[in-house]
């Protein structure tokens, strides 16, 4: 741009010209912009290129995240809410996520992953300084992601050894089916099982109560059986709890059949014996 505002200024007089068909200049705005690519892909993926590379001694640790915490499996049973790992050994967290999309990110350690539902993904990195370091979801997956928050504690090796060999095994007792069903379709993004109000409802104390919603403009009192629950599955916006937006839930009718819904409401019935 300097050089065709100084070579074709007004004062050296040139006449203004047309010019097309240049095959030379289509080169050189075709082959340089190309060339330039090429090399900052080269330097993207020799930065990235690593980081997909696991070394072959790695330990190797199962990451679950689920509205809204992490859940770290060191196998055999044991399950901790925080990552403990020790100091200067390589650590691959195998990414799984049990209901809707997040991502873990540890600031510290400059790592990012993505956790998706039925994709396997990873991360790896290798802890050189002891201390502990915060764990954050950085994907949104509902009204209390900001509180999907853990911590890192990078120990000497002794330390973890003897931290693991006292780490309780859980048994992992696997969810009631019927909420299984409500995790695997990102129910607990907009209701929650203690009461709590978000978009939605609690489920808890909700079976076989009564509601006031809003049918049209007009208001009626239902009984939250397993008919009212199939609509509000199936027909979510025609009944609509009074106090809560309308249009903020799709239907499922696709997604969960007969047989799920009646998982839901004998998991549904349990909340009510709390």
């Amino acid at each position: 741009m300097v050089y065709i505002v100084i070579r074709f200024r007004r004062s050296k007089n040139k006449e203004a010209m047309q010019f097309s068909g240049s095959n030379k200049l289509e080169i050189i705005w075709t082959v340089i912009p190309f060339i330039l690519v090429l090399l900052m892909f080269y330097y993207g993926w020799v930065g990235f290129a690593p980081m997909r590379q696991v070394p072959d001694d790695a330990m190797r640790i199962k990451t679950i995240g689920r509205m809204w915490e992490w859940e770290f499996d060191y196998g055999n049973g044991k399950l901790a809410k925080e990552l403990v790992i020790p100091v200067d050994q390589p650590i691959r967290l195998d990414l799984e996520s049990e209901d809707v999309n997040h991502s873990l990110f540890i600031p510290a350690f400059r790592v990012k992953e993505d956790v998706v539902p039925g994709y396997d993904n990873w991360l790896w990195f290798t802890p050189i300084y002891t201390g502990e370091y915060e764990i954050m979801c950085t994907e949104y997956c509902g009204l209390l992601h900001y509180d999907m928050v853990t911590k890192v504690r990078v120990v000497e090796r002794e330390v973890f050894d003897d931290w693991l060999e006292n780490l309780e095994a859980t048994g992992l007792i696997p969810d009631p089916p019927g909420l299984a069903v409500m995790k695997q379709n990102g129910c607990m993004a907009c209701h929650s099982l203690d009461g709590t109000e978000l978009v939605g409802p609690s489920f808890k104390g909700l079976y076989n109560t009564e509601k006031v919603v809003l049918i049209g403009n007009q208001e009626e009192t239902v009984v939250a059986d397993e008919d009212y629950i199939q609509r509000a599955i199936y027909q979510p916006n025609e009944e609509i709890v009074k106090g809560y937006a309308r249009g903020l839930m799709n239907s499922y009718e696709d997604l969960i059949s007969q047989e799920e819904i009646t998982s839901i409401v004998e998991y549904l019935k349990t909340l009510n014996e709390e």
